[in-house]
């Protein structure tokens, strides 16, 4: 029950940080000027280049932590 418990909220915050690392940076690449600043017009929202260094590692970490504990239910 508890390793159950554990997969769902692994899986629950890989996908909230796959969505952030996209919301934040994904959808935005092809916008950055030289300094690394996205200006969105419609929102006046500034999305900076550096949140892939914050939301990526994060993201993989999540997915691998689910993984393995998947495998551990698996097994």
């Amino acid at each position: 029950m508890i390793k159950k418990t554990i997969l769902g909220a692994s899986l629950g915050l890989s996908t909230m940080l796959w969505f952030a690392y996209y919301a934040l940076y994904f959808k935005w690449r092809t916008c950055f000027n030289e300094v690394g600043r996205c200006f969105d017009g419609d929102t006046g929202g500034v999305y900076l280049e550096q949140s892939q260094a914050i939301w990526l590692p994060l993201a993989v970490l999540a997915s691998c932590v689910s993984l393995y504990q998947l495998w551990r239910l698996a097994r």
